[in-house]
């Protein structure tokens, strides 16, 4: 294996090379290569075997992670047909999984270059088999023992965005005012997330987490250490309303729906009417649209992956037209006008 750049870590390189060099596998050391890596600090490596076999090793550092929640919510998924990888090998204590390979194309590209293209076909095609995926997934899936998504883990996420966002990113504080109004919204995002059915969410089900199916396969599923049982819509709005992608309305709608359809059919206990599903879809999505937002302000600001607030605007984008539409959410907006003056007025004037 030859030293790689992406290691910040000299000795973990050794460490990896050496715990797969002692498997009884036929990997080829010299093959490992980058295959990617996310805001945390796991990184995932590709190498092939001697047989030309492509696997995948995750170095998940145990100070920062734990591999116990992966292995867990891996074989919910799997026992309920999802595409999620095969453990071929493990170290938990040094914090190393060695998996079956989904693919090298994720969602994401395929989706841009669907949209550059204005391939509309294609486009729809990906995202109603992610769609028929989720409805799957949230059928089958057990959840039971799961954490569960409740109001103190919404409000640990919404705090990231005064926390960061706020007062890092902007250099702002809240008055007395601003905060009756933060806590009014907190409490219309902890009804919407109760009132919603109760299933497995992946809680990062986008499209950089959908893997491309080569065979005509459901997209393969990554990333689902964090799942939690929670409201069925919030995988949805991650899918729809991403960082890096943006559909108009009308599509939104559109696989919205024929979500809404096919989880009713598949005993999901959404409401009859399209409309109350849409409205908790929306409120999930900006509990979400918070959250990231103070994500990428705190990974810019604590660790030095400046990066990430390159796509702030899009979120800003999608939150103030949620607040926009519901009278209950309004009082977001003068706290989102107060960040970048003129916000509300551009987007909805």
């Amino acid at each position: 294996m030859s030293t790689s750049p992406a290691f910040d870590d000299p000795a973990r390189q050794a460490q990896l090379q050496r715990w797969l060099s002692e498997l009884p596998l036929p990997l080829l050391l010299d093959s490992l290569q980058l295959a990617a890596a996310d805001a945390s600090p796991r990184r995932y490596w590709r190498l092939t075997d001697s047989a030309g076999q492509s696997r995948i090793a995750m170095d998940a550092p145990p100070l920062h992670n734990e591999l116990q929640p992966f292995l867990d919510v891996q074989q919910r998924l799997l026992s309920a047909g999802q595409r999620a990888p095969n453990l071929l090998a493990q170290s938990a204590e040094e914090g190393f999984l060695l998996l079956d390979d989904l693919g090298e194309q994720t969602y994401l590209p395929a989706l841009l270059a669907a949209q550059q293209a204005d391939d509309t076909g294609q486009a729809d095609r990906l995202m109603r088999a992610a769609i028929d995926n989720l409805v799957q997934l949230q059928a089958r899936a057990r959840f039971d023992g799961l954490p569960a998504y409740d109001p103190a883990l919404i409000d640990l996420e919404l705090q990231r965005f005064p926390d960061w966002c706020v007062t890092h990113e902007y250099g702002q504080s809240w008055g007395a005012r601003e905060l009756a109004w933060w806590n009014g919204l907190r409490q219309q995002l902890h009804a919407a997330f109760a009132a919603q059915p109760q299933v497995l969410v992946h809680r990062d089900y986008m499209p950089r987490n959908l893997m491309v199916a080569a065979d005509g396969q459901a997209p393969g599923v990554l990333d689902f250490q964090d799942a939690v049982v929670g409201p069925a819509g919030y995988d949805l709005a991650a899918l729809l309303r991403d960082a890096f992608i943006s559909w108009d309305e009308e599509r939104e709608l559109d696989w919205a729906i024929r979500y809404w359809e096919g989880a009713r059919r598949a005993g999901i206990a959404w409401s009859a009417d399209f409309g109350e599903c849409w409205r908790a879809i929306e409120f999930t999505a900006l509990q979400r649209h918070l959250h990231v937002l103070g994500v990428f302000c705190r990974l810019k600001h604590r660790d030095g992956k400046a990066r990430y607030v390159e796509d702030l605007p899009r979120f800003f984008a999608y939150a103030v037209k949620t607040a926009t539409r519901y009278r209950e959410l309004s009082p977001l907006k003068p706290l989102l006008e107060q960040l970048r003056p003129g916000l509300t007025q551009q987007a909805y004037g």
